[in-house]
């Protein structure tokens, strides 16, 4: 039974970036890459529309595209605010899809060859599990997938890494989705609005990465008596 299960979780394992390859590269995903076509879908269907959106969307980030993207075509598509909520509802779900696969495909299996990296590893983020992640979120470089697969692999709660995830994602949502109404609507303001944010929130996001590692580091030449 535990050789069934192995070859499944290693099958599974194997399919997943395959059908993520496809579904990106092969237009599995056109719809949501379209801005004009996911603006008449949504105007045509209503809130069905938003539902099957709003699915594809966690298909689309959970699979590695850019957040980013989702949050300008939606911005384009819907508006701002509708723009920003469901790119960042969207991506919130792939994310937790993207949790929870690699929690069940991989962690056993890495346990098992590095038990004591997974310890150290899973010390590193146990602590202050909600900021770190917020502050991964907020910073405008590394990857959504590479930081959702190993959140997954690690013994992290789910409930701060989901929050910390949603906080983190909505500034730059809120700040792509703008960009994307300002191009759809030709209003410059909400173009020059977005870029202030940008920086803000990369601002913010530097702030605690230099925070967390300047207590880090005070930490560990701290005396333990």
């Amino acid at each position: 039974m535990h050789d069934m299960t192995t070859v499944f979780r290693w099958l599974v394992l194997i399919s997943l970036p395959v059908a993520g390859y496809f579904a990106i590269n092969g237009h599995w995903l056109g719809l949501i890459t379209d801005q004009v076509s996911v603006a008449n879908f949504l105007q045509r269907y209503g809130w069905p529309g938003v539902a099957a959106i709003t699915l594809l969307g966690a298909l689309f980030t959970g699979f590695g595209a850019p957040r980013q993207a989702l949050a300008f075509i939606l911005g384009f598509a819907s508006g701002s605010v509708e723009g920003a909520v469901i790119s960042t509802l969207a991506t919130a779900l792939g994310a937790t899809g993207c949790f929870y696969a690699a929690r069940w495909l991989l962690r056993a299996p890495l346990i098992h060859r590095f038990e004591l990296r997974m310890q150290r590893f899973d010390s590193l983020f146990t602590e202050g599990t909600l900021l770190k992640i917020l502050m991964i979120r907020l910073l405008p470089v590394g990857s959504n997938l590479v930081t959702n697969l190993l959140a997954g692999c690690s013994g992290i709660r789910f409930v701060p890494f989901f929050w910390g995830s949603v906080l983190g994602y909505l500034p730059q949502m809120v700040i792509f989705a703008m960009a994307g109404a300002g191009i759809g609507q030709a209003r410059l303001d909400q173009l020059v609005v977005s870029a202030v944010l940008f920086a803000l929130a990369s601002a913010i996001g530097a702030y605690l990465y230099h925070n967390q590692r300047n207590q880090t580091l005070a930490d560990s030449v701290s005396d333990p008596s």
